[in-house]
């Protein structure tokens, strides 16, 4: 009988197969720890490689600067008319549509006028009844006025002793009461006739006519609908005036509203026509900012105006000629103004005002560099008219070689400078290549 305690070497013995040995056994362990090893020193390798660096270089150049301002808005008519109804009733023709063109005092729609010409007949009559009664005021006056003489005629032949002094004061009160009757009646005739003017006028204002020649932009009523014109006028249609001439409204950031002034040339685009650019000049910039009519409309309504952070800007007006008819009222439009051209002058990149090689160095030592991208954003913040900033030229040697600098205006792109030690066609470094040479 076999003994259970055999060990497993007796039973690879017993088996006839061979031992593993004790590192192999261990190999699961040690094996990671070798490679995570390896690793290390080949990343240690590469940083502290002693290779030299490879720059990305661009040349200065000596030419002028044309300074812009950008910004968005939209495309409107210079003249946009709301055509309203100032009767109420129901809409019976409508004889325009939307594209059409239409000359000033054209009949554009009719409301229907049935109620309108029934109070201009019952107007009419009441005119005549009041002419009535102002012919029998005068009627009754003139007998009593006759009256009253005969009874003074009378007293002063019998020498006062008739008619009595009541008869003839009672003759005169009514002589009065009549030219007071003859008053009114006149009074409501000028009343009726005034009623009868005010019908007229409506049964005139229920032919809708355009007040300017241009085209109809939107129609917003059809045949057979009312209109109610007892608190507001409601709009038929929108007409613009002449679409030969428009206007872009954009709105321009604060930090740039100093640069623009009336005048200016400027150039815009519209999705519509894209790689086409339309000429425009500015026209008009607001002295207010579109926050105060904002906040001039949310007090009005009673509504809570925005915080600190809300956006200021201020609208400019530019003129646009469209004698070919391609624009259309409510296009976006990307407008860039010419606020300022610097002449010749030295001009660098932007990126090379922001080199720095020590910067360059920190990047390169990976993502355990708690001050990766800081230096960059605080050189950004530094860049400015009149600041000193420092630019590296390569030399043949493939050295380095600091230049101070005086900055001038940007473009966003390029930057003017100045400085003696720097010449037009000198290489100035913009970066460090990622693959070294």
């Amino acid at each position: 009988m076999t003994d259970s305690t055999d060990t497993p070497e007796n039973i690879d013995e017993f088996l006839g197969t061979k031992p593993r040995p004790r590192w192999r056994r261990w190999m699961k362990f040690w094996l990671p720890g070798i490679i995570l090893l390896v690793l290390i020193l080949a990343i240690a390798q590469c940083a502290t490689s002693d290779t030299k660096p490879s720059y990305i270089t661009q040349e200065v150049v000596q030419d002028s600067l044309d300074l812009t301002v950008t910004a968005t808005g939209n495309l409107r008519p210079t003249n946009q008319v709301q055509v309203g109804s100032e009767v109420s009733g129901r809409i019976d023709e409508i004889y325009v549509d939307v594209n059409d063109r239409v000359t000033r005092g054209q009949v554009v729609a009719l409301v229907n006028t049935d109620v309108i010409d029934d109070q201009i007949v019952q107007g009419r009559a009441n005119v005549n009844v009041a002419r009535a009664q102002v012919a029998q005021a005068r009627a009754t006056l003139k007998v009593d006025e006759a009256q009253l003489r005969r009874l003074r005629e009378v007293f002063k032949i019998s020498g006062g002793r008739v008619p009595s002094q009541i008869e003839i004061e009672q003759a005169e009160a009514a002589v009065e009461r009549d030219r007071a009757a003859l008053a009114s009646a006149l009074a409501s005739v000028k009343a009726a006739e005034a009623q009868l003017g005010t019908a007229l006028t409506s049964r005139e204002r229920a032919v809708i006519t355009s007040p300017v020649s241009g085209v109809v932009l939107a129609r917003l009523v059809e045949p057979g609908q009312t209109v109610q014109a007892a608190f507001n006028t409601p709009t038929l249609l929108v007409i613009a005036e002449d679409l030969n001439a428009m206007q872009l409204r954009v709105e321009i950031d604060e930090a740039d509203v100093g640069q623009v002034f009336r005048g200016q040339a400027a150039t815009f685009t519209v999705d519509a026509y894209p790689g086409r650019r339309f000429p425009a000049k500015v026209e008009r910039v607001d002295a207010a900012s579109t926050k105060t009519a904002t906040e001039a409309s949310a007090q009005s309504a009673g509504a809570a105006t925005g915080g600190a952070g809300t956006v200021v800007s201020y609208e400019a007006r530019l003129s646009v000629a469209n004698p070919e008819g391609l624009l259309r009222p409510g296009m976006t439009a990307a407008a860039t103004i010419a606020t300022n051209n610097t002449g010749k002058r030295l001009l660098v990149p932007n990126s090379a005002l922001r080199f720095r090689p020590d910067a360059e160095e920190k990047e390169a030592g990976g993502v355990l560099n708690p001050d990766i991208g800081l230096q960059q954003n605080e050189q950004k913040a530094t860049i400015g008219v009149g600041s000193q900033q420092r630019v590296y030229v390569l030399e043949a040697d493939g050295t380095l070689k600091p230049i101070t600098v005086v900055t001038g205006q940007s473009d966003g792109r390029l930057t003017v400078v100045r400085a003696k030690a720097l010449k037009a066609g000198m290489k100035v470094v913009t970066g460090k290549s990622a693959k070294p040479k």
